[in-house]
């Protein structure tokens, strides 16, 4: 009795290894560990019982992060402020996660702006376990803009499922929320070092 026991607990143990997702049409994975998590639509997990993607850890111990993401062509956003909104939902994430955003301009890094909730203005990076929660993340988009990289990732181990991406431009009033390398004076400031 003892034997089909630990039989059955091994059986599942291996049903769950060896459970994985369906990449959703149009997602890729990416970041610096990707084969460290499992990716994709967990079906029926989102909210309402509706579909949702997923990114979770599959090593015991990560010192990096995936993502799940897209690239688009920034068409009605041009010169516009844009706000990303989502949903996310965690499960004991050890480091951290959140959705981000950045976008390629003809300059490169020279203007680029970028948020991942971590390392914006602010940090509003997720951490833990949580319930269903709304995030955003506002940029501006300038003309020379090329594409728009955005998704979510999870750094560390853990899981996070996330659902009801949402983009709208939103007018100047509304903060920007990431980093930018646009020039911060006015004039030229500081030029003897003194301050």
């Amino acid at each position: 009795m003892i034997t089909k026991t630990v039989r059955s607990v091994l059986f599942v143990g291996i049903t769950i290894a060896l459970m994985s997702f369906d990449l959703p049409t149009g997602w890729f994975k990416a970041g610096d560990k990707p084969a460290s998590y499992e990716m994709g639509v967990d079906k029926g997990a989102g909210q309402d019982g509706k579909n949702a993607a997923t990114i979770k850890s599959i090593d015991k111990k990560i010192s990096g992060f995936g993502t799940l993401m897209q690239n688009c062509l920034p068409g009605k956003f041009l010169g516009k402020r844009v706000r990303m909104s989502g949903m996310m939902k965690t499960k004991d994430v050890s480091d951290w996660a959140g959705f981000w955003l950045r976008v390629d301009t003809k300059e490169g890094s020279k203007n680029m702006p970028f948020d991942n909730m971590h390392d914006g203005k602010k940090d509003r990076s997720v951490k833990g376990t949580t319930d269903w929660t709304k995030y955003e993340i506002v940029l501006d988009v300038p003309v020379s803009t090329e594409n728009l990289g955005y998704g979510a990732l999870i750094s560390g181990t853990g899981q996070i499922w996330f659902d009801k991406l949402n983009f709208e431009v939103v007018d100047n009033s509304v903060p920007t929320t990431g980093l930018t390398d646009k020039p911060t004076n006015e004039e030229p400031a500081n030029l003897d070092f003194e301050k």
